[in-house]
């Protein structure tokens, strides 16, 4: 930090009116040594505001025992000055309670902040001080701490990071299709009636659908036969293939006048426990957690039958309304549906979208550049499918928009008010309304894991001028946050890839910062002709800029 002079032969002659001869013989020889320092070297805005800690390191022997200094630090401005509180520092044998300096010598530190004005820009600051000395007052030559603001922080957004909420939007679809039918007891014959059953019917009609629709491919079609565990294991297992046979000679019939399927492969299960079990646990039978607890102490399937029919009462009723449902043949056939491309979803959207569902309403907002159209997106999938992540992605297109306010009524209507990104949008709306302290106590309740949270804390380190956290808090986040605290933080490489890809007029106006900072001064002279070449009105602001001293403008 650089260190200026703090008295002049001036100070020496106005002490020796104050002081007395010998007073100002131990002044004079004590002046070339009293230095001030401030930190930052330079003033630099942090938000709307310019703190600086400022050092006065005086000599030994320099401070008189009785004598006391007012110091004033100002900050002069083109159209004013601005002052800051006034500190007194007292010698060794004055009777009060300013903070003493020995005549041994020390420093004395007093971190002051002053509020930004406009034309601050080009500035500097100043301590004005006077001694009070046996009932006198003598005012001391204004002592030059540092001059210039630095502005850069000025380019910092500031605004907040989120992440919208997954849409879920695939890009294809698995599914099936299925039908079924039931066989008597101990038969593999495939009754008439069930050929013209609802199961079967709709199961043709959702074959039709799949293979009218372009959109729709069948991948594989299966039949699968079972019986249900009671009798013998051996005579099930016969019995399952007979009806694997039967029904693969009926698939003709159920797949009458519809073409293009190809031929379905089989198999047969034999005793379908596991449908026994499912069944089971979705009945009503009063003691169903009897059956299931018999189920697993039993791997043997004629253990497990026997130990239910021992359950005299208890096997009546799987009879009656169990058992039936087992012996059966399931048609299953394996669909793709191949959902919307993003730009086929696009053309969509100049048209009724209407018949779409939630999540590709959602994807139409992930995809939509359009801020309005982004808007009526999430909001048709939160009205019609009172969808939370259209709810929750309503309130983030706001804050795209700078409608901080409605984004915050938006937030308001997700159901989880608690969840972690909920959380964290709640602290961005904060960070815009300047209610630093509100934003750090609902980011300290977010995943702490999560990249917008340790993002939005970097963004508070950056209001609150700790730029060295920042950087630290912003790394990898790109823009011109991050590219703002590295520079202020000196870690310029750090600053140059964040601006990686951002041709403007602003990412070249930091550029040449950085570069003028490392000493390249032809460099920074081309970006910053770069940047005022893309914005003139860029070219006024580099003349004040202290950044810029040593650069050609």
């Amino acid at each position: 930090m650089k260190a200026y002079k703090f008295l002049a032969i001036a100070a020496v002659a106005a002490a020796i009116v104050a002081c007395g001869k010998n007073s100002a013989k131990q002044m004079a020889e004590a002046a070339s040594k009293v230095s001030a320092t401030s930190s930052p070297a330079v003033l630099t805005l942090v938000g709307d505001t310019i703190p600086i800690t400022i050092t006065v390191n005086y000599p030994k022997d320099y401070f008189r025992p009785d004598a006391i200094v007012n110091v004033t630090p100002v900050v002069v401005y083109s159209g004013g000055e601005q002052a800051a509180k006034t500190f007194t520092y007292q010698g060794s044998e004055v009777k009060d309670n300013y903070p003493v300096v020995s005549t041994d010598g020390g420093s004395v530190s007093e971190h002051v902040v002053f509020n930004f004005t406009e034309g601050m820009e080009t500035s500097y600051l100043e301590l004005r001080s006077n001694v009070v000395y046996k009932g006198k007052t003598v005012d001391l030559p204004a002592i030059k701490v540092c001059e210039g603001v630095v502005m850069t922080g000025k380019f910092a957004k500031g605004n907040g990071y989120y992440e919208y909420r997954a849409d879920g939007y695939q890009a294809t679809i698995e599914g099936s299709k299925e039908g079924q039918i039931k066989y008597d007891i101990n038969s593999a014959t495939v009754k008439g009636k069930e050929l013209k059953g609802s199961s079967i019917a709709n199961y043709q009609a959702a074959l039709k659908e799949a293979v009218a629709n372009e959109r729709t491919t069948i991948k594989g079609i299966e039949i699968i036969s079972y019986a249900s565990p009671d009798g013998g294991e051996e005579l099930n297992a016969k019995l399952s293939d007979k009806r694997s046979e039967s029904a693969e000679k009926a698939w003709g019939k159920i797949t009458k006048g519809i073409d293009g399927l190809e031929a379905p492969s089989t198999k047969s299960v034999g005793q379908d426990w596991e449908g026994f079990q499912e069944a089971v646990q979705k009945s009503d039978i009063q003691d169903k957690d009897l059956i299931v607890r018999v189920l697993s102490m039993y791997s043997d399937p004629e253990v497990r039958e026997k130990e239910i029919k021992n359950m005299s009462a208890v096997y009546n009723e799987l009879r009656k309304e169990v058992l039936p449902e087992l012996r059966r043949t399931r048609f299953v056939a394996t669909t793709e549906f191949r959902n919307y491309s993003d730009e086929e979803l696009a053309a969509l959207s100049g048209a009724d979208v209407a018949t779409l569902d939630e999540t590709a309403l959602l994807r139409l907002g992930a995809i939509s550049e359009d801020p309005a159209k982004k808007e009526s997106y999430y909001k048709a999938a939160a009205d019609r499918f009172n969808s939370e992540a259209g709810k929750y992605n309503l309130a983030l297109a706001a804050f795209d928009a700078n409608e901080n306010a409605q984004a915050s009524t938006y937030l308001g209507q997700v159901a989880d008010q608690k969840a972690s990104d909920v959380l964290n949008a709640q602290a961005v709306a904060a960070i815009r309304k300047g209610d630093y302290a509100a934003a750090k106590n609902l980011l300290d309740k977010c995943d702490q894991g999560n990249e917008a949270v340790k993002r939005n804390y970097g963004v508070l380190a950056l209001v609150n001028g700790d730029f060295e956290t920042a950087a630290d808090k912003l790394n990898g986040a790109g823009g011109m946050d991050e590219a703002v605290a590295a520079i202020l933080a000196g870690k310029y490489s750090q600053a140059t890839s964040a601006l990686d890809g951002d041709e403007s007029a602003n990412a070249d106006y930091l550029r040449a910062i950085i570069a003028a900072r490392q000493q390249k001064v032809l460099d920074a002279a081309k970006l910053l002709a770069s940047a005022c070449k893309k914005d003139p009105s860029l070219k006024e602001k580099a003349l004040k800029d202290v950044e810029f001293v040593n650069v050609a403008k």
